[in-house]
């Protein structure tokens, strides 16, 4: 089964305001417990709107009407 048609573990809904950078995400993020951090990757969701994290599974999506400057 593709990893992109499982249901997420996590879904985080994000501001435009939350993005670093160019439209990125870090995961794991400041709210998640000790106990699930792995070591820190950023995902891109000014492209398409969401992303998911390549280790925990988690998907990072623009909540509705959010826009990022640029894209």
């Amino acid at each position: 089964m593709s990893t992109s048609t499982q249901a997420p573990k996590s879904l985080v809904e994000v501001a435009a305001a939350d993005l670093q950078g160019e439209g990125v995400i870090f995961c794991p993020n400041p709210k998640m417990p000790l106990w699930c951090h792995h070591p820190r990757v950023f995902i891109n969701v000014a492209e398409t709107g969401e992303g998911r994290c390549p280790y925990c599974g988690t998907v990072y999506r623009l909540k509705d009407g959010e826009h990022v400057h640029g894209h």
